[in-house]
């Protein structure tokens, strides 16, 4: 048995032996299940938001963008170096607080309490789930690809091994098993992206000799506009690029529910700190590795395999163990994430909320795991037989996850006009419009991405429908009352909290009779 296999054995055990620990520690209702009890601290919310909004993307389609089209790769790092800060800034504090005071412990949920009408679950949790599921195929595909390199078992073999051990410890311990892993596997995408960087650049002969050999290869990679000047001048690309990771990611469900799972409100600004240090460190990486390779390896048959390849060509056999530790990290980490939040979505607000509106706690605990393993055998089904590229899976379901929801989440904690009519018009108009646009071909014929035109076609709906309905549909003085106190800083005065404050006391009932 290789060393590689002995480490990512040994990675595998202890991933599956938090979700043990998780388990036994966690509780057994909703709350504890969905949300780890609200006990998460910033260290552990900090890098679980980021390690589970990396993906495999960041293993296989950063490398394979810094290979095939050089220094316009970091258009995207560029974003995505502030997207965690701007996510936690912007939604953090303010989205913790508002989901406690209505009670809301689903990222779907929270939507419903804070525009009360059924419409809402209705149109964004079938959104949410068929992005999920071809975001989380994406992981399953990436896993497979690394461990079949690694361990020269044939692919649907590796994949059926990748998948079993991201459900065990998501169907074992629920979000803190989700959150605890993830926050291992942060540091261990840290310390692995730093390896292989570093130990690239030794190999090419530093950074500025890099460049040089890149420049003579081509030199249209050393700029920012791709490997044949194609985005030159191309604003609505590159705006799309800036966003998808920025911006885009305060609407992704399975990411923003880190914030309704902080211990407090506060914990969202020593996080944001966490969040951009670790930023700093890993999102630069990829992107520089897959570039380099063009030196080191000038003729990959798959550029998503670049960073893998670099791997086991510059690095001491044990340490290519670590750093495919780190790959599997960054993909198994989203992909928890993912299977956790569609479960959510599948038992809590589907199944619950319109099917079996009886259920206890321990059955919507037990319809979560059984969602969780029926999306990964239908994963596994599909990644098995015709697996589609990776960074193409990622960009389109999280394009279309931003701009259905970015606009809903935002302005739910900072514009109390935003009403009923003007969510379920964004959510709409998001979809649609990124969907059609990537689906049309219009990236290409206009030089725009689908995420402007998807951002700007759900705000402009979110406003239209909002100011154009406040009197047919007023914001309720409930959902008023709770803003006003999301507001401030400081701790959820007791007499506000669901159940305790005579407007808020209904608000469930309310919620799931309004139309």
């Amino acid at each position: 048995m290789s060393i590689e296999i002995v480490f990512l054995i040994i990675y595998f055990l202890a991933m599956a032996g938090i979700g043990f620990w998780a388990m036994k520690r966690g509780n057994a209702d909703s709350e504890g299940f969905l949300l780890g009890g609200r006990s998460l601290g910033p260290g552990v919310t900090a890098l679980r938001l980021q390690s589970s909004s990396m993906s495999g993307y960041m293993f296989m389609g950063a490398g394979s963008l810094g290979y095939t089209q050089g220094y316009f790769g970091m258009w995207y790092a560029l974003g995505d170096l502030g997207g965690g800060i701007l996510n936690l800034s912007v939604l953090g504090r303010r989205m913790r607080k508002l989901s406690q005071i209505l009670g809301s412990i689903t990222s779907i949920e929270y939507l419903e309490h804070r525009y009360p009408s059924k419409w809402i679950r209705l149109i964004a949790a079938p959104v949410a789930l068929f992005c999920m599921f071809f975001y989380v195929l994406a992981q399953f595909i990436a896993g497979g690809r690394g461990l079949e390199m690694v361990s020269g078992v044939s692919f649907p073999v590796a994949l059926a091994i990748a998948i079993g051990v991201i459900v065990l410890y998501t169907f074992m311990g629920g979000y803190l098993a989700v959150a605890y892993t993830d926050f291992v596997q942060a540091i261990i995408m840290v310390i692995g992206m730093v390896w292989i960087l570093i130990a690239t650049l030794i190999a090419i002969g530093g950074f500025t000799a890099g460049n040089n050999a890149i420049g003579e290869i081509n030199p249209n990679m050393l700029t920012m506009w791709g490997a044949d000047l194609g985005f030159e001048g191309q604003w609505g690309v590159i705006l799309g690029a800036l966003l998808v990771f920025s911006i885009g990611y305060m609407g992704w469900p399975h990411v923003v529910v880190s914030h309704m799972a902080m211990k407090k409100p506060s914990v969202a600004r020593t996080a944001g700190v966490y969040s951009v240090i670790f930023n700093l460190l890993f999102i630069p990486g990829p992107y520089l590795v897959g570039m380099f390779a063009l030196i080191l390896l000038p003729n990959l048959a798959n550029p998503e395999t670049a960073i893998f390849a670099v791997a086991d060509a510059v690095l001491p056999t044990f340490a290519v163990g670590i750093v495919m530790a780190a790959i599997m990290a960054a993909i198994m980490s989203t992909a928890d994430a993912l299977l956790l939040q569609a479960g959510t979505i599948a038992s809590q607000d589907i199944y619950a909320r319109f099917i079996n509106k009886k259920m206890s706690d321990g059955q919507m605990v037990w319809v979560s795991r059984i969602t969780v393993l029926a999306l990964a055998l239908v994963g596994y089904g599909i990644a098995a037989f015709d697996p589609p590229a990776v960074a193409a899976v990622v960009i389109f379901s999280t394009t279309v996850l931003g701009s259905a929801f970015v606009p809903s989440y935002v302005c739910a904690v900072w514009w109390k006009k935003a009403n009923t009519v003007g969510a379920i018009s964004s959510m709409i108009a998001g979809t649609l419009v990124s969907v059609f646009w990537q689906v049309s071909g219009l990236p290409d014929t206009t030089g725009i991405d689908p995420m402007v035109t998807g951002i700007v076609a759900s705000t402009a709906a979110m406003i239209i429908g909002s100011l154009a309905s406040q009197k047919s549909h007023p914001v309720p003085e409930r959902i008023v009352r709770a803003l006003d106190e999301t507001a401030k800083v400081g701790p959820i005065p007791a007499k506000l909290l669901l159940g305790q404050d005579q407007l808020l006391a209904g608000q469930a009932e309310m919620a799931g009779r309004h139309e």
